[in-house]
């Protein structure tokens, strides 16, 4: 009997709003994959700016488009949960770009075996508004993941973070700024395997809504923490964490 090496679908979810200046690379990204099996949802939030002028100019390599008034960055990540259909989820925001052409292809072969991890993760590079690489993400993806790695910050970038369709769950918006934290932990409880792909995943962006909203983020990520590994553990392992919200 012969194994066959799995051949997944992924559904990359792309999250926007009045971002036409960085859209097109995102989408870019997407259309250049070496490996097919995918779908590419579109979730905008009613853009006014050219972003749909954007979108209907790649109409044939989007599987999806909803734009309409969302309540938010969650809002919106959650209606792209809804109509995917892949075996693999994959959030990436305008401006994000997955790393090379063949990066989807080498992940499927960074798998071995026949079953599919619970979730496939990675590195990330930063880079700037032109594609320029920075600097590595400053927390690196650790070999071994688990769901108490997160103990530490997000270790794992979301957008390098790609999670089985069946363990996915809504997220949680009672947090504005911090939501994909809670939800990776979550999901890893979950999962049975975290699979390192040892490759880096992902182009991120160096601007984002947690970057500038960053004190707030800071107390999310306190009580998401307190939550998952209870509030003494959460001190212990962040005391400078707790200065920062004290004193910022």
């Amino acid at each position: 009997m012969h194994n066959h090496h799995p051949h997944p679908k992924f559904s990359i979810i792309t999250v926007t709003y009045n971002a036409a200046k960085v859209l097109e690379d995102t989408i870019q990204s997407i259309v250049t994959q070496t490996y097919k099996n995918l779908e590419y949802i579109i979730v905008d939030g009613g853009s006014t700016d050219g972003t749909l002028d954007i979108i209907h100019k790649y109409q044939e390599h989007i599987t999806t488009v909803i734009s309409e008034p969302d309540q938010g960055l969650y809002d919106a990540m959650n209606k792209g949960i809804k109509w995917a259909t892949g075996d693999y989820l994959c959030f990436l925001n305008a401006g994000d770009g997955l790393h090379e052409d063949d990066t989807l292809l080498q992940m499927v072969h960074s798998i071995h075996g026949t079953d599919l991890p619970g979730v496939l993760y990675g590195e990330t590079e930063i880079v700037d508004s032109q594609g320029h690489f920075l600097h590595m993400r400053r927390l690196s993806a650790p070999a071994t993941l688990t769901w108490k790695s997160f103990k530490q910050g997000m270790l794992v970038c979301h957008q390098a973070f790609f999670t089985r369709r069946d363990l996915v769950e809504p997220y949680d918006l009672q947090y504005r700024f911090s939501a994909d934290f809670d939800w990776c932990i979550r999901i890893m409880k979950k999962a049975d395997v975290l699979h390192n792909t040892h490759l880096t995943l992902i182009d991120y962006l160096n601007e984002g809504m947690t970057t500038r909203n960053h004190k707030a983020s800071l107390k999310e990520r306190f009580r998401i923490m307190s939550r998952h590994y209870g509030w003494a553990s959460t001190v212990t392992h962040h005391l400078w964490f707790v200065l920062r919200l004290l004193y910022k």
